[in-house]
């Protein structure tokens, strides 16, 4: 069982520290408590999306597309890069009514980066739960759920280190796009998307 704890831990920090600049990044630009609870919300249902996908592969349903089709996944960030380098700056403060609206597009905007950025998630996951029994499946995912709310507690504690959010804040508009399109390039890269588009080109 501590072989098990310990695997979980491994790979659960070896796939998702990349997570923490994203949500300190959300965690800094959105206010009040209903931002917050969707971010975490979003992390929980992309970390629930990748370990479903994940345990179906690792039992024989056939259906993971080419590496390079996984790497389109990476216009996710982009897209959001895009958004947050166009919108238009607030004039005033957030409103609670208007953190309220926010709050499941801010859930489906996590929950969609936390995808996007899975392929190393899944490329670990799926050897892990084949070559596991079913009590080590359960103890991985009750450890890779603790983890999830750590993650979420470790990057809002970041956050909220004065310097960290000033500096987000004053540079958001470059910062934000900036950090979102490069994940988004490093995805698709990685994942040989630019390779086959060029071999198509050719």
């Amino acid at each position: 069982m501590i072989t098990t704890i310990l695997t979980a831990i491994a790979t659960y920090v070896a796939t998702s520290i990349d997570y923490l600049i994203i949500l300190v990044i959300f965690f800094s630009r959105e206010k009040g408590k209903n931002s917050m609870k969707g971010v975490i919300l979003g992390q929980y249902l992309g970390t629930a999306a990748l370990v479903i996908f994940s345990l179906l592969a690792a039992y024989g349903v056939s259906f993971i597309p080419q590496s390079w089709i996984i790497g389109l996944l990476g216009l996710i960030p982009i897209a959001l890069g895009l958004r947050a380098l166009f919108e238009k700056e607030e004039e005033e403060e957030e409103e609670i009514l208007e953190s309220t609206r926010k709050f499941s597009s801010l859930a489906l905007s996590m929950m969609a980066l936390t995808i996007a950025s899975g392929g190393d998630n899944i490329g670990i996951y799926v050897p892990l739960f084949s070559s596991s029994n079913s009590s080590e499946i359960i103890i991985t995912l009750c450890i890779y759920f603790l983890l999830v709310a750590i993650l979420c507690f470790v990057s809002h504690r970041i956050a909220k280190i004065k310097y960290v959010g000033e500096t987000i804040e004053k540079y958001e508009r470059i910062l934000v796009p900036a950090v979102f399109i490069t994940l988004g390039l490093m995805i698709m890269n990685e994942n040989g998307t630019f390779s086959y588009i060029s071999t198509l080109l050719r």
